[in-house]
């Protein structure tokens, strides 16, 4: 089972300085059960294949292609994964945390 869904919307010329994934009630999938953060072009880039089924926090790895917002709007995307898609249960709450204006290049 998997689920891509819309997590925000960032302006353009930002920088993101963090992205952090809260899993606060562990998903009860009975295969493995993870979620991904990224773009339309880069799925990954900011979190990659999280695991879910433990409660827990991550924070982003972010390089200077993924931090760097351009000239256009950028849309952040979640991907949530169950490999058997029998999951009932599960809530994680993402934050993406930027600075406007301040595009690095």
């Amino acid at each position: 089972s998997q689920l891509k869904e819309r997590a925000a919307v960032l302006p353009a010329n930002s920088q993101i300085v963090d992205v952090i994934l809260n899993v606060t009630t562990a998903g009860d999938d009975s295969g493995a059960a993870t979620i991904s953060v990224g773009t339309d072009t880069d799925p990954n880039a900011y979190l990659n294949a999280v695991d879910t089924k433990s409660v827990g926090t991550t924070r982003g790895t972010l390089d200077s292609e993924a931090t760097n917002v351009s000239g256009a709007d950028r849309e952040v995307l979640a991907d949530f994964t169950g490999a058997t898609g029998d999951g009932t249960s599960g809530v994680a709450s993402l934050t993406v945390m930027y600075i406007q204006n301040n595009n690095l290049s």
